[in-house]
């Protein structure tokens, strides 16, 4: 049994309708804020989708990237910095899909400690780490993102 099995004992699985709802009510609640932001920090991979869409609600054209890598497609790992940032931040608004256990947000948060971090979705593990997000699920939950499914036929039970 793979270690993903092991932590995960429930599976949510999200759509690009839902996650397109829940990056919208994210982009309400940072718009909010009313805040003047010099531009946007997608954690990649997970955060380029939800970062677009951000930028898209809020009119914001600069996007940059952090790239910090700690999963696979069965573990959760050592983080690796693939590309930094300079700078402190200030400003700025980092976008990710989720916070789990807090290992990427600490490194995020250690580059750019003044900016402002969200993520669509949190975990208690990592909650405190971010200063936003919108929906929390149980630390035991794998979320399957759409960009990691395909949609295809399945056969019936009963054919």
């Amino acid at each position: 049994m793979s270690d993903k099995n092991e932590r995960y004992s429930r599976s949510y699985p999200i759509s690009w309708e839902q996650l397109h709802r829940d990056v919208k009510a994210l982009s309400r609640r940072l718009h909010d804020l009313n805040r003047a932001w010099k531009g946007i920090v997608a954690v990649t991979r997970g955060g380029l989708v939800p970062a677009a869409i951000v930028a898209r609600e809020l009119g914001i054209h600069l996007i940059d990237t952090i790239c910090i890598t700690s999963y696979d497609w069965q573990n959760q790992g050592d983080s690796s910095i693939l590309k930094p940032m300079d700078g402190d931040g200030e400003g700025l608004l980092i976008i990710d899909d989720l916070v789990d256990t807090g290992g990427t947000a600490r490194i995020v948060r250690q580059m750019l400690p003044m900016a402002y971090f969200a993520t669509v979705y949190a975990k208690p593990a990592g909650k405190s780490l971010v200063d936003d997000h919108v929906t929390e699920v149980s630390q035991d939950t794998w979320i399957l993102f759409p960009w990691d499914s395909e949609p295809r036929f399945v056969e019936p039970i009963v054919g």
